[in-house]
């Protein structure tokens, strides 16, 4: 038994890395497998202003390594790699990374969701400068801004009506003639002055050198392509839960995210919990995903405790 951890978090936002931090404080030695890309969102955010403590706000990648440096002071074993396969079968749980098998009476799953991007040839490249996929992480940095908001549906609307907050002016981009969100929303954007709509229309670029100045569109039915001048491009088509590991294993929604017991993160496997926004619909922010991976680790800790496994 002496090989088998108390705790594997898989994962390292925001989430995992709070859960670390309790895991560790409460002396069950976690294993965090933080895969080889680590930090989760925060990585490809610049200045982040509405993260509590730091008043004059604080990149995206120095948040992460600092919370980074707690969990591993306080004793959490960092492996910089991806999870290969994981079986939450039987106990005890096993995670394969390579050849490794590592075996751990309860699991945090933290992997996170990944918002969908266009995919254009500069896309990537002007992400927090000027493109984004959270209003509210970067709403505030364009004030008296014009933008374009993409997408259709009721996170497009809320988005756009969000940003109406800084900018002076807000372009909703769809590709069809007709709005995919619920009424009440649609509604609201249109009753909008702020917000404008330009219909069947598709982003085929972002503009722009080191911020951005445009995006390039074409029309969907005739083909004809024009500039559109924007001081920020934010998407809102979706985001995608990182669950592939875990179909099959414990309940998903429709959309693929984890199906926890509410409050708790209990999924539906004993042992095994869940945090951050790979079970977040909602709210997707860092400080609700820490908040979460708290919840992950003592809920851990008292199943650990109430199953005897630790004292």
């Amino acid at each position: 038994m002496d090989d088998i951890r108390n705790v594997i978090i898989v994962g390292s936002g925001p989430a995992g890395l709070t859960a670390a931090l309790y895991a560790a404080r409460a002396d069950l030695e976690p294993l965090q497998i933080e895969g080889r890309e680590a930090g989760g969102q925060l990585m490809l955010t610049t200045e982040v202003e509405n993260f509590p403590g730091f008043p004059d706000g604080i990149m995206g990648p120095a948040l992460m390594a600092d919370m980074r440096k707690q969990a591993e002071r306080f004793g959490t074993e960092l492996l910089t790699a991806d999870a290969d396969a994981v079986d939450l079968s039987a106990r005890p749980f096993t995670v394969t990374v390579g050849s490794d098998v590592h075996r751990a009476h309860s699991v945090i799953i933290s992997t996170g969701a990944t918002a969908r991007w266009l995919g254009l040839p500069n896309e990537q490249r002007l992400i927090g400068k000027g493109v984004s996929s959270c209003a509210t992480c970067d709403g505030f940095f364009f004030r008296d801004r014009e933008l374009v908001v993409v997408g259709g549906g009721d996170s497009a609307m809320e988005e756009a009506t969000f940003l109406t907050k800084f900018a002076s002016k807000v372009t909703i981009i769809h590709r069809r003639d007709e709005l995919r969100a619920s009424k009440i929303m649609q509604e609201r954007a249109f009753k909008n002055d702020k917000i404008d709509f330009v219909w069947n229309a598709v982003v085929e670029d972002v503009l722009g050198d080191s911020v951005v100045e445009g995006v390039q569109l074409r029309d969907t039915s005739t083909g004809e392509t024009w500039e559109h001048r924007t001081d920020g491009l934010f998407l809102a088509i979706g985001h995608d839960p990182t669950t592939g590991l875990f179909r099959g294993q414990v309940e998903l929604d429709d959309e693929g995210y984890i199906i926890v017991d509410e409050p708790s993160t209990q999924t539906s496997v004993p042992g095994a919990f869940a945090a951050g926004d790979v079970v977040d619909h909602t709210y997707r922010q860092a400080v609700t995903a820490a908040g979460t991976g708290c919840r992950a680790a003592m809920d851990a800790e008292r199943w650990l405790a109430s199953e005897g496994l630790v004292a």
